[in-house]
């Protein structure tokens, strides 16, 4: 635990570093293409399901409800003019080197629930999930990200919890990287 923890404090540090004028231009494109702020503060559920403020680059109008984007019946009309660009090249996911500055998420692991996401949340913790720091990218993202339902999801990071090494969470972020570049499994 405490070797990860050291390598998501310094790798984050360092891509806080190496991404500062990107976030700056990504900041900037989101103040000038729609009314509202920048960030977008989300309730999320961290580890032994505990609560925290997760921030994103704000991809979805300011009148979007808060649920779930694959629950809203048209999530395409809610988007901000860059907000397809920033979701399907994870743009919109650099704020959260914050929460693994913080301490609050890891480089790897299940990606955190919304507060309300009641099955998710209450399925993982019943296979012993919860006790996982929420990840930036993690085992189910790399297998279908927001494709699979939730018994599907949750299974994967129930693999990732049993197989969890530095070489896998190595694996993990190198596949994420090619699924980025590729744009592979983002629906909106």
């Amino acid at each position: 635990m405490g070797l990860k923890r050291a390598v998501d404090f310094f790798l984050a540090l360092a891509a806080s570093v190496i991404l500062l004028v990107p976030i700056l231009i990504v900041a900037l494109c989101v103040r000038l293409t729609s009314p509202g702020p920048i960030l977008y503060w989300s309730k999320r559920v961290g580890r032994f399901n505990q609560i925290f403020l997760m921030p994103k680059f704000r991809s979805m109008r300011v009148d979007t409800p808060t649920v779930a984007t694959h629950l809203l019946e048209n999530p395409d009309r809610f988007l901000t003019p860059i907000g397809s660009f920033l979701r399907k090249s994870s743009l919109d996911e650099l704020p959260q080197l914050w929460c693994i500055l913080e301490g609050k998420m890891s480089f790897v692991g299940p990606r955190p629930a919304l507060y309300n996401q009641d099955d998710l949340i209450e399925l993982r913790t019943a296979l012993g999930v919860d006790k996982l720091l929420p990840g930036l990218t993690g085992w189910a993202q790399i297998n279908g990200r927001d494709e699979l339902p939730i018994p599907e999801k949750v299974k994967f990071d129930v693999e990732y919890l049993a197989r969890r090494s530095f070489g896998f969470d190595m694996r993990i972020l190198f596949l994420t990287a090619e699924k980025v570049i590729r744009r592979k499994g983002i629906r909106h």
